[in-house]
Parts: structure tokens; C-alpha cells; sequence
């Protein structure tokens, strides 16, 4: 592979950062001052509009989706660097409409919705008017196996009623949410990749309750939130099963491969801001002395860290040319690998700012703790991590399994 960027990714590249630089960091402080304020929790604060607005103007937006007809049409390879460059930052993903769940879905309308489907559901989220959850994650199941999954989908005539307790439905808190994605059993009967459906379900269908938001080490995600969302005898047209009945599994794996590549890069970038405030810290302060740099074992984790972002970032750029080149399922342990490799990393390099940092790393001054529960969050998001190597021996072993039988 060429590990140079194209010139497209190179001319974007340059946008987002000058964006960044320019408009998002600088409003990190007016945004997250909003949200403190009495009574404006799970509000968007005002200057959001305005980013997207002035994203939308420049051209910034939609940057993940491949296809041309509804993005500007770059690849996963492409996307990769602008992924980790908004990962600097909690709130850009949304300024440029690049922010999950809603790019999953996104992605799923596209690909397997049908027109009605993206008339009604895609154009907003496309537009960033509206705002989407994917529910499939349930407290009473272990859920890192998804044939567990208890929740229902049955289809009774021309409809379907959807039965379930879901949680750490990502948006369900957000005040412009529009719909759920739910995923649920339908034929228990079928083969067990083809009893599964994913649903459409509007956020005020009756049945719908969001019961609560669930705490990350304390902190709710606002305006986002993490709900538990029951669904209790809802019910929705027929029509509102995207590609069809037992479809829910393709439709899932190929929802999270590029999500993943996503996740990634953005954890990469979250890893690279702690790099840089763990340097100026280093290099600023000093005890006993000496600048912190030079003391202990100060230097070591320095360039331990600068050689553990370069091959997450690396293993993670290959994941993505070969999802590009072979597809999702040529890819799959690759994809595997940085799900393991980019979260675990970005925990022990955003710890080690904490601890350079003191008793200041733990305060809210510095965007550490907040960039540190992410990370953490990561190694379960998609997938534990126990999952992913596991299916990366598995691969790994039908190898040698295939010379056995030669």
C-alpha cells in the first residue's frame, strides 16, 4: 500500500485541521459552559448551529460516506487522517456531521434502506437536522454474543411489534433524536444469522420509554446520553424493516467495518492530544530540579507513546486499504486487530498524561479524565475485546488447519 496520503485527502486534511485550530477548540469552552448552566443539560448549546453551518458552507461535511451520490466520495483509506484529526476533539464529529451512531446509520440507510426509507429517515440525518440511535445492546443477555439477543421483532400481518429492554443506546438523550434503529429477533426458527431484522422505530411511537441515562465513570454525555430504552408492544408499519425480514446480521456486519476504522482513527487523535498536553507538561514543569521530562522514567514513556500512536495509526491505515481493496470480509481480522490495538493504546497514553499532570489531570482544566473514560468505553463499543482476538486466532488458525489438510 501507499502510506502517502492522495491529494484529496491531503486538501481536506488541511481544511479540517484549520478548522479545528480555528473554530472547534476555540469553542470547546462556550460549549461545555452551556451545558452547565441550569436547566440547558440535554440542550444543544447555540454555537453547535453555528459550526455546522460554517462546515456545511466549506465543504466539510458528510466526509465518511464513499458513495458520491450523498458524500463527497472518499474512500475509507481517505477518510481515515480526517477521522483522527476531528478525534482532537469530543464535539467536531457533529460539526461535521461525521458523528456516530448517526454514521452507522447512515451508512445502513444508504446501502440497504428503501426509497421511502431515505426520503423520510436519511435526508434529515444527512442534513444534520436530525439525530439517530442504534439499540441493540440489552442489560440481560450477555450481549458481547449477539445470538443471545432477547429482544423481538415479530411481524403480525402488516406490521411488526417490537418487544425489549435495550441500553447504551448512544443519542438517546439528544434533544433533536428522530429514531431508533432496533435490532431484534424474528425467526427463532431460522438459520442463526438470518433470525434477526433491524427496524426503523420513531422516537414517539407508543411503547417507546427511555427510562434513563447511563453514567460513563460518573459522567451522563450530554447532550447525547447513553439510554436504556424499553420497548414495550410497539408497533410500526412493515415497511419500516430496512432491506427485509432475517436481514439484521448482513446488515450489521456491514455496518460496523467502517464505523470501526472511525472509532479508531478517532481514538488515535484523542490519543495525540494527550500526547501533546503529557509533552508541554514534561517539558514545562519542574520537581525536584529538573523538568519532569528528566525525571524518572519520564523520557521512556515519551517515546514509548510516540511509537504505540505511529503503529496503532499504521495498523489501522492497512485495515482500511485492505477494507477498500478486498472488502469487509477480506478485512475482518484486521478490523479485529485495531479494535483491540487503538483503544487499549489511547488508555495507557492518556493515564500517563493524568499522571504527569497530577492532581490537575484529574480536574476538569484539562480534557484527560473525559478522554481517558472514552477510550475505555471503546474496548467494549463495538465488540469486547476478548471477541476480537478471538476471531482473530480463529482466521489466524484456519490457516495452519488448511495445511493440515494439504
Amino acid at each position: 500500500m501507499n502510506f502517502d496520503h492522495s491529494p484529496r485527502a491531503k486538501e481536506y486534511l488541511k481544511k479540517i485541521k484549520t478548522f479545528m485550530k480555528e473554530h472547534i477548540i476555540p469553542a470547546e469552552a462556550e460549549y461545555y459552559a452551556h451545558l452547565e448552566q441550569e436547566g440547558q443539560k440535554w440542550t444543544v448549546p447555540p454555537i453547535m448551529e453555528g459550526l455546522k453551518a460554517e462546515a456545511k458552507r466549506q465543504g466539510l461535511w458528510n466526509l465518511f460516506i464513499p458513495d458520491e451520490e450523498y458524500g463527497v466520495g472518499l474512500s475509507n483509506v481517505e477518510y481515515a487522517p480526517l477521522a483522527e484529526a476531528m478525534g482532537h476533539s469530543f464535539i467536531a464529529p457533529e460539526v461535521f456531521n461525521c458523528n456516530a451512531p448517526d454514521t452507522g446509520n447512515m451508512e445502513v440507510l444508504i446501502k440497504y434502506g428503501s426509497e421511502e426509507q431515505k426520503k423520510r429517515w436519511l435526508a434529515p440525518l444527512l442534513e444534520g437536522k436530525t439525530r439517530s440511535a442504534f439499540a441493540m445492546t440489552e442489560p440481560d443477555v450477555a450481549s458481547s454474543d449477539a445470538t443471545n439477543m432477547e429482544g423481538t421483532a415479530i411481524v403480525e400481518g402488516d406490521e411488526v411489534v417490537i418487544n425489549g429492554k435495550k441500553w447504551w443506546t448512544t443519542g438517546a438523550g439528544h434533544p433533536d433524536l428522530d429514531f431508533f434503529i432496533f435490532m431484534g429477533l424474528t425467526d427463532p426458527n431460522a438459520h442463526r444469522h438470518q433470525q434477526h431484522s433491524m427496524v426503523i422505530v420513531p422516537k414517539d411511537t407508543p411503547g417507546v420509554n427511555i427510562v434513563r441515562m447511563l453514567p460513563v465513570f460518573g459522567h451522563l454525555d450530554e447532550p447525547y446520553g447513553h439510554g436504556e430504552v424499553h420497548f414495550e408492544n410497539v408497533r410500526v408499519p412493515i415497511d419500516n424493516i430496512i432491506a427485509g425480514p432475517g436481514r439484521g446480521f448482513e446488515i450489521a456486519q456491514g455496518r460496523l467495518g467502517p464505523g470501526r476504522i472511525h472509532h479508531c482513527m478517532r481514538c488515535i487523535g484523542a490519543a495525540e492530544r494527550a500526547f501533546a498536553l503529557l509533552c508541554e507538561r514534561a517539558v514545562s514543569r519542574t520537581a525536584f530540579g529538573k523538568p519532569l521530562a528528566n525525571l524518572g522514567g519520564n523520557r521512556d514513556i515519551i517515546a514509548n507513546a510516540r511509537i504505540a500512536i505511529d503503529q496503532a495509526r499504521l495498523l489501522t491505515l492497512h485495515a482500511a486499504y485492505k477494507m477498500d481493496t478486498v472488502g469487509i470480509f477480506g478485512a475482518m481480522s484486521e478490523i479485529s486487530q485495531i479494535k483491540v490495538v487503538a483503544p487499549s493504546m489511547a488508555q495507557t497514553i492518556i493515564d500517563q498524561a493524568i499522571q504527569i499532570h497530577g492532581g490537575a489531570g484529574m480536574s476538569n482544566d484539562f480534557p484527560l479524565t473525559a478522554l481517558f473514560g472514552y477510550a475505555r468505553v471503546l474496548r467494549m463499543a463495538d465488540g469486547p475485546d476478548e471477541v476480537h482476538r478471538g476471531l482473530i486466532a480463529k482466521l489466524e488458525l484456519k490457516k495452519y488447519e488448511k495445511l493440515k489438510k494439504g
